[in-house]
Order: structure tokens, then C-alpha cells, then sequence
């Protein structure tokens, strides 16, 4: 399985939105909680190119937010990116 990272806020309802989703489907995150940590946020900002939260990073890499993991689920490739499951034959 993959590294999950997510940099959140305490009151963001988007983040505990993300966060469910992947509890939901037992993925394990580290979690950043910027709400008081300028430092981390600055980190998120660089590392994403994003000043809203939640921002995703899976294996170092930049998902996006809420809206961007919701419909990666929705499409069927949030399981495999996470390396939940194989791809699928023919795919590359």
C-alpha cells in the first residue's frame, strides 16, 4: 500500500470528508493538521502549489483535494491508485 498524506485544518469540513473516505475504505494517512502550524502550511503550499486544504499526496505525489479524491473514487481509480488493487488487464 501506498504512503497517504493529507494536510488538513480542524474545522474544514472537506477534510474530515477526505478523511472518512479513506478510513472508509481503511486506507492509513499521516495526517498534517495546519490549522496553528504556519511552518506545515508553508511545507503544504510548497509541495502542492495550493493554499487550500485538504491537500492529498500519495507516494509524494500531489491528488489535489476533496473534490479530486471524490471523483477518482467515483471513477473506479482511487482503489488502484492506492494500490488497493492491480491494474486492470490491457491497462498501462
Amino acid at each position: 500500500m501506498k504512503k497517504v498524506e493529507i494536510y488538513t485544518k480542524n474545522y474544514c469540513p472537506y477534510c474530515h470528508r477526505a478523511k472518512e473516505l479513506l478510513r472508509i475504505k481503511g486506507i492509513p494517512f499521516i495526517e498534517y493538521d495546519v490549522t496553528a502550524d504556519v511552518e506545515k502550511e508553508r511545507e503544504m503550499q510548497q509541495r502542492s502549489g495550493a493554499r487550500t486544504v485538504p491537500q492529498i499526496f500519495v507516494a509524494g505525489t500531489g491528488l489535489g483535494g476533496c473534490s479530486e479524491l471524490f471523483e477518482l473514487d467515483e471513477k473506479g481509480e482511487l482503489d488502484q491508485l492506492l494500490g488497493l488493487k492491480p491494474p486492470r488487464n490491457g491497462s498501462s
